[in-house]
């Protein structure tokens, strides 16, 4: 058992003290010389939560370049000669043109359609695939079904711990890292690589909407070393670690899988998400009850909610009610200052006939007072993703 709290916990912060029943990555000591002097746990691992000011973290990302330890995305392999067929199974999305090299955005589905997970997936060699796993236990929920599926096929956790390097000078930081082949990696493809011996598959990737790559480490006993030289390459372009850039990401439409959208949710009732079901002959887990969905429509939708006024000083740290013409209509899932747009900016479950942009909404707040809201649409920037494209 954990130490007992030298304070009493309160509902927005306490003391996390760190034990061996959560894993550590290979950078959480460099973490810890970085000032990280808050962390969550996500994945049975240390994520780093609070190095600085968010703002200032923020302003760092689109103006130069920032280094994440995003080891919490836990890789699970797919490997064997079935391997293509079996993770084809897995997915609403079609794989069967996913080139070796190449990633994709993809959405693990239960049996009646609900979102059991939302990984990257990398094929990283012709009978190989990874899954960086958002918070959940899918690595397990791939286990049962390889079990149950009479496919050759290998489900397993391996020694592999991603880093993100995002912004607008991650290009010239990787450049001095690793060449210029760099600078041929397409947006969600990959290139296996090293520098000083020190394996790594870097992909064009990131939780940003932002110009990044994540690496990932291959030899878990290297990890202070490729930090080391992730942090020389960009120290002209003033690099600093971040935590998770939470304003960034919500800006850009991205989700958190477990409090944006949960196995209770299929990709229809997700603003931007009805794209990634694809059309397609081959079966996969869900298809039947997706394929109703897409018939019948939903009678709730996952959309964006935007709020004028003061800057919220905090990001929400449980899920508020919200309020139109005085009925309890939905639930805002996030919620949180964006400095460029200049509004509180975040995501709200709402009935179909009030998901449109614009419905007037009050938000009940964590001290009980209400806060005026609306209804938006999803991404709030960029929606074709041109920058990270670029």
């Amino acid at each position: 058992m954990a130490t007992p709290l030298a304070t009493p916990a309160t509902t927005e912060s306490s003391t996390l003290y760190f034990g061996p029943w959560y894993r550590r990555s290979p950078f959480f000591e460099k973490t810890l010389e970085a000032g990280c002097s808050a962390y969550d746990i996500y994945n049975h691992m240390y994520l780093p939560g609070y190095y600085a000011d968010p703002i200032e973290e923020y302003w760092a990302l689109l103006e130069g370049v920032t280094l994440w330890d995003v080891s919490v995305e836990r890789i699970v392999e797919i490997s064997g000669p079935d391997s293509s067929a079996f993770i084809n199974t897995l997915t609403c999305r079609d794989l069967t043109k996913c080139a070796v090299g190449q990633g994709k955005y993809v959405l693990i589905t239960a049996d009646d359609g609900g979102i059991v997970n939302d990984p990257v997936l990398l094929r990283v060699e012709q009978d190989r695939w990874w899954l960086a796993l958002a918070d959940s236990d899918a690595g397990l929920y791939a286990r049962g079904v390889a079990v149950n599926s009479g496919m050759d096929v290998r489900v397993r956790e391996p020694e592999v711990y991603p880093v993100q390097v995002q912004g607008p000078k991650s290009k010239d930081t990787l450049v001095t890292l690793f060449g210029p082949d760099v600078l041929d990696i397409k947006y969600y493809w990959t290139l296996t690589t090293e520098v000083d011996g020190i394996p790594v598959v870097i992909s064009r990737t990131g939780w940003t909407g932002e110009i990044g790559y994540e690496i990932y480490l291959r030899d878990p006993a290297r990890g202070p070393d490729l930090w080391d030289r992730i942090m020389e390459a960009g120290k002209p372009h003033g690099i600093r670690p971040i935590a998770p850039c939470e304003a960034r990401r919500i800006e850009a439409g991205i989700f958190n899988y477990g409090s944006d959208i949960t196995i209770n949710d299929t990709p229809f009732h997700v603003m931007g998400l009805e794209r990634l079901v694809e059309t397609q002959d081959a079966d996969y887990i869900g298809k039947a009850a997706l394929e109703e969905i897409r018939v019948k429509g939903v009678d709730r939708k996952l959309v964006g909610i935007e709020m004028e006024g003061d800057a919220l000083p905090f990001e929400l740290s449980r899920k508020c009610r919200a309020f139109h013409d005085g009925d309890h209509v939905g639930t805002v899932t996030d919620l949180i200052w964006s400095p460029r747009l200049e509004r509180n900016i975040g995501y709200v479950w709402m009935p179909i006939a009030l998901a449109g942009a614009g419905t007037q909404l009050e938000v009940e707040a964590p001290d009980g007072s209400l806060w005026q809201a609306r209804t938006a649409p999803i991404p709030f920037i960029d929606p074709k993703k041109d920058v990270p494209k670029s």
